[in-house]
């Protein structure tokens, strides 16, 4: 499990081991990872131009020391202050003392390029860049080399993943000791390109994350496992509210998704002409009502008011439930049962009465929000996929892919989060294992389709799931 962090816990975590040794000595453990970084990056550093944005603090320390060590090694070093007279003061002196410069002419010096070490705003930092600052990030972005950007990119909010202003664009993120939450939940996250954790030795000194992102071994713990005696009914038996005649398709892929998603049994509940299409595509899916263990209501219902009487028959059985598309539209105030909702922003927007746009720009607030609000974990689909639950826990997926901007591949999402709660996972497991595998099959359904549909992302489930249960074997 990977963890993400506040700022809080990261400087508690950075003062207590701070307290252990000499002084001076972690600013240069980051220093001498963040060069090496950064002389791989470049395949030497020898006569490779690094321009050096530098803002006041220790962030900019950071990058002059690793400026110095880069210099040493044979590269073209300039600073760019924004501050000078707020510059940290022994970093500039040891980029001195290896050869290094401070830039004379800022826009020649990034604009020249091969690399540019973004230590404007460190963690420390709120609010977008000021206008200098601003100015060259946006410099670097149009005409400078690779940016690095040293532990987040600057301009955006570490504690977040909200943009609240001008923000460096990073190829490269090298990130000290832990994760940042603004780099695993978007808009950031976007924004920091590839993050690269190195190790300083701060893990005894973290408590536990604000925010988890699964690895693979923490997917394949969570799958289900039939035994030797497994039935249809041990494996889990999901029944499914979903389709209209305007939407029969939907009714099909979360069938499908519940199928593929390993349900021993699937029942069908919904209009006559669904359930006959249903039927042709899936001989294996049941029409007949009768005891389920999940419930997966929304998909393809339609706008009319009468089918929320059948949701509120479904939360009212008590049964775990996953409700997606059109069921958000019939919620009741306040849900009692164990219920995993799977907005995509526009949806999570209706529900709240927020805007859409503010929706897509703070994530983690609004999904906070409604977790609290409604009393479920919520699934906020988007590039990072966001499962938050009531009592504060929060999970950013990883594998997000373009691959799943497609009609329908929401339907197939809910089918296979069905599945799992049905062989008994929690909702919060249940949403973070399903985002998990389900843009592992986009990933997968990506390799052999251009622009894979929803029906080959569901095709790609079985080998999606095959892989996540191999690695915990």
């Amino acid at each position: 499990m990977i963890g993400a962090y506040p700022v809080r816990d990261i400087r508690a975590a950075e003062t207590a081991l701070m307290a252990r040794l000499p002084a001076g000595a972690l600013m240069q453990r980051a220093a001498a990872a963040l060069a090496a970084r950064c002389a791989r990056l470049v395949e030497g550093p020898y006569g490779a131009r690094v321009a050096v944005l530098v803002g006041a603090g220790d962030n900019g320390g950071d990058a002059l020391y690793a400026g110095a060590r880069l210099a040493r090694r044979g590269a073209r070093v300039d600073a760019v202050l924004v501050s000078p007279e707020r510059a940290h003061a022994q970093g500039l002196a040891a980029l001195r003392a290896a050869g290094g410069r401070v830039a004379g002419d800022p826009v020649r010096a990034v604009a020249g390029s091969d690399l540019v070490i973004d230590g404007l705003v460190g963690i420390g930092g709120s609010g977008g860049l000021r206008a200098e600052a601003a100015a060259l990030a946006e410099l670097a972005r149009e005409h400078g080399g690779l940016v690095v950007a040293v532990d987040l990119p600057s301009g955006v909010d570490a504690d977040t993943g909200e943009l609240p202003g001008a923000h460096v664009v990073a190829d490269v993120t090298v990130t000290f000791g832990a994760r940042k939450i603004a780099l695993v939940v978007d808009p950031a996250a976007a924004e920091a390109g590839h993050v690269d954790q190195v190790d300083i030795g701060l893990a005894p000194f973290l408590p536990e994350p604000t925010v988890e992102v699964l690895e693979p071994a923490d997917v394949a713990d969570r799958l289900p496992r039939p035994g030797r005696d497994a039935n249809k009914y041990s494996r889990g038996v999901v029944g499914v509210l979903a389709g209209s005649s305007e939407f029969a398709g939907a009714a099909v892929l979360a069938v499908g998704g519940a199928i593929r998603g390993g349900a021993g049994m699937v029942r069908y509940l919904g209009p006559d002409d669904v359930a006959r299409q249903l039927r042709h595509h899936w001989p294996e899916a049941v029409t007949a009502s009768g005891k389920v263990q999940a419930w997966v209501a929304g998909p393809g219902l339609g706008s009319d008011a009468g089918r929320g009487g059948a949701l509120d028959t479904v939360l009212a059985a008590g049964e775990p439930a996953v409700v997606d598309a059109d069921g958000l539209r019939f919620l009741p105030p306040r849900l009692e049962t164990p219920i995993l909702l799977t907005p995509h922003a526009g949806e999570l927007a209706r529900l709240l009465g927020a805007d859409r746009h503010d929706v897509e720009a703070r994530r983690l607030h609004h999904a906070r929000a409604a977790a609290a609000r409604w009393n479920a974990v919520i699934l906020l689909k988007g590039s990072t996929t966001l499962v938050v639950a009531p009592d504060g826990r929060v999970r950013a997926n990883p594998t997000g892919t373009p691959a799943l901007a497609t009609a329908g591949s929401g339907d197939v999402l809910a089918g296979l989060a069905g599945a799992l709660l049905a062989a008994g996972l929690d909702p919060f497991d249940a949403g973070g294992v399903a985002a998990y595998v389900h843009g592992a099959a986009g990933r997968l359904a990506a390799e052999t389709a251009a622009y894979p549909s929803a029906t080959d992302v569901l095709d790609a489930l079985p080998s999606a799931l095959h892989r996540a249960e191999r690695i915990g074997e």
